[in-house]
């Protein structure tokens, strides 16, 4: 009885295991999201939330469904971790004849060990085997230098408008992960170079109209506060294509966010663009 009660116990401790690794932080996608959209919210590479989510194509995801935020086995890991050791079993004490002969067989220990048996074979100990010693580790390889900012397809950026520079890369004004390019409202955006459109639309609070494209597996630019976007999603773009038109930025003053991301990280535009 006692032991299909620890049975049972063992059983919804696994299931509250499960139970809290189901509570990984996720996002539920809504229309007009892409896997792109979500990473640029979250500060995350694409490829990251691609993995976690055992996504083969990133432009595939559907309404309603639960994007991982956080690597699934570490969250596991960590539920695991939290969860108490389980308690042992008690042993129970054993009948009166089973304690007689345990006593006897104690009593018996370091007495002379009796002859074998005519035809039954004896194991003899043979002679100790010195310990191995461990190989020496081979030196691990060299860690391969960083590329060197902008060596890519994407190495060649333009300005994508004409005007000055009215808040710079991390500044409290506005947006820190990008700079404000200040101008007219409906003057032209154009693609700083050329790739695949990802996202188009309004749905990440704080940057109005947005386009985001696609140069290479590393590289990423945004435009935000447009007036007028002239691309879609899934639309291929070559470098200096007019892709929208300038629209508001806070305080109501007309201006471009612009962003470059390298593997999800935001990086300073300026050390791509030559002096406009």
């Amino acid at each position: 009885m006692r032991l299909a009660l620890i049975l049972g116990c063992l059983a919804l401790a696994a299931c509250g295991t499960i139970s809290r690794g189901s509570r990984v932080p996720a996002y539920i996608v809504q229309a007009g999201d892409t896997l792109y959209s979500i990473a640029w919210r979250y500060g995350m590479d694409y490829r990251t939330l691609a993995s976690w989510n055992d996504l083969e194509n990133p432009d595939v995801i559907l309404i309603g469904q639960r994007i991982l935020l956080t690597d699934p086995a570490s969250a596991e890991r960590s539920s695991r971790a939290a969860m108490p050791p389980a308690q042992a079993a008690p042993a129970e004490p054993a009948p009166p004849a089973e304690r007689a002969s345990a006593s006897s067989a104690d009593a018996g220990q370091g007495a002379a060990v009796p002859s074998p048996q005519p035809g039954r074979r004896v194991a003899v100990p043979g002679p100790a085997v010195p310990p191995r010693t461990p190989a020496a580790p081979e030196p691990a390889a060299a860690p391969r230098p960083s590329p060197a900012p902008g060596a890519t397809a994407a190495s060649q950026w333009q300005w994508p408008t004409q005007g000055p520079v009215i808040s710079e890369f991390g500044s409290s004004e506005a947006i820190a992960s990008g700079i404000g390019i200040g101008g007219q409202a409906g003057q032209s955006i154009n693609a700083a170079a050329a790739g695949h459109v990802v996202y188009a639309g309004s749905g990440l609070n704080r940057y109005g109209q947005l386009v985001i494209i696609k140069h290479d597996d590393t590289f990423l630019s945004a435009y935000g506060y447009n007036d007028r976007l002239l691309v879609d999603q899934g639309d291929d773009v070559r470098q200096g294509q007019k892709i929208a038109e300038m629209g508001f930025g806070p305080e109501r003053t007309a201006r471009l966010h612009f962003e470059i991301r390298r593997n999800g990280v935001p990086v300073n535009p300026a050390q791509f663009l030559s002096t406009p």
